[in-house]
């Protein structure tokens, strides 16, 4: 039996590379799922693509009501809501701290951080209706090292890390488990192509030929990560973080001799 029968997932940035594949992957396993994002034409169409186990719900991260719409929605076709997927984010373009405006860093962390706090607050009451679930927050590898040039994002996923363990905390008597993905360098448009304002993609400082596993990451391997903690194989997982980046925090790998 698919592991996600009679489940709901909401998964917001869902329309993005990383977001689509676990909405895709969710729905093969059995979930119902609902598409949380802003993007209303690539929203509709994923949705009509997987069919009737499938929604799309206009979902701006940063407002409240926005997100009790979403889950409304999620409770209204489906029945419950079983497991939220904090997948929503952006990058800022690359500047120091003293050259980085004040706009740059209300945005990023109202889109990383506060969108991330909303999304707990909101559908904390609908897993317990359910009766518990799961909630994973999506990070980075950022969020465990500083990286010059982005301040606000390394902030936001520095942050994400301690509301993650204290929600964990506040929640698992409810039978709510809360936890961390923190993917390093993942071949997607988030990598591959510049942030609003920038020049260069985070993928033109990355070479991952040192890394333990020499290759970017693909949304595949964040998206079975993702199954594992959300689903009933990991029932005594709480506020703990995994990190998913061949390697690259390790720092470089012993290089093969050849003969």
């Amino acid at each position: 039996m698919p592991r996600f029968d009679n489940q709901t997932v909401l998964v917001t940035g869902g329309t993005g590379g990383q977001g689509s594949s676990h909405v895709r992957a969710f729905h093969a396993e059995g979930a119902n799922v609902v598409i949380g994002g802003i993007d209303a034409e690539r929203g509709a169409a994923l949705a009509d693509e997987l069919g009737t186990r499938a929604r799309f719900a206009r979902l701006d991260v940063t407002d409240e009501r926005s997100w009790s719409a979403a889950v409304l929605a999620a409770e209204s076709a489906f029945g419950a809501l079983n497991v939220l997927v904090n997948n929503a984010g952006v990058q800022n373009p690359p500047a120091t701290i003293e050259t980085t405006d004040q706009a740059t860093w209300s945005r990023i962390l109202d889109i990383n951080l506060t969108g991330t706090f909303l999304g707990i607050k909101v559908a904390a009451p609908a897993l317990r209706r359910a009766a518990g679930g799961a909630i994973v927050n999506i990070a980075s590898t950022m969020g465990l090292g500083g990286t010059a040039h982005y301040a606000p994002y390394v902030a936001s996923k520095w942050a994400v890390r301690g509301l993650t363990q204290t929600a964990a905390l506040e929640l698992g008597r409810d039978h709510i488990r809360v936890n961390t993905i923190h993917p390093g360098v993942i071949a997607t448009s988030f990598i591959h192509e510049p942030a609003a304002g920038a020049v260069a993609a985070i993928a033109d400082f990355y070479s991952p030929e040192p890394f333990a596993i020499p290759r970017l990451g693909e949304p595949a391997d964040v998206t079975q990560l993702l199954l594992f903690l959300t689903s009933s194989d990991a029932s005594f997982i709480t506020g703990s973080e995994y990190v998913i980046d061949g390697g690259l925090l390790l720092g470089p790998a012993l290089q093969t001799e050849t003969a």
